[in-house]
């Protein structure tokens, strides 16, 4: 290679690093996060998979796979961790009331009226 032909393309190659800027570090950057969910709005599963959601006051039931709706109803925030469902069981044709304490933002633990216990995970 000529030696101004070098010289032409080390030139080059001085101008070009000099147009880069060195980036900032990303890590001084805020991380978004998600807000911690308060009271029962979203959605919960029981051990079997069933997937129950509320949302503004509306309860509904439903399976996993096909998405099949089970119940659905009504709730109320009796207290700030209290929570009183009125729901209908498309399965069974019947309306019951259940009762549900969260105990942890991830844990609902709920009694029916006939007195079945049961407890729903907040899924993620």
């Amino acid at each position: 290679m000529k030696p101004i032909a070098a010289l032409g393309l080390l030139t080059a190659a001085v101008a070009l690093a000099s147009c880069q800027t060195e980036r900032a570090p990303r890590n001084d950057m805020p991380v978004a996060q998600r807000p911690a969910p308060t009271g029962v709005e979203g959605a919960w599963v029981d051990p079997n998979g069933i997937v129950s959601t509320f949302a503004a006051g509306t309860f509904t039931t439903r399976t996993t796979d096909t998405n099949q709706l089970l119940a659905s109803g009504t709730y109320v925030n009796t207290s700030p961790t209290l929570v009183e469902i009125n729901m209908t069981s498309l399965v069974r044709n019947t309306q019951s009331k259940v009762n549900c304490a969260l105990v942890s933002q991830s844990q609902l633990n709920c009694t029916t009226a006939e007195g079945a216990q049961f407890s729903l995970a907040r899924r993620v």
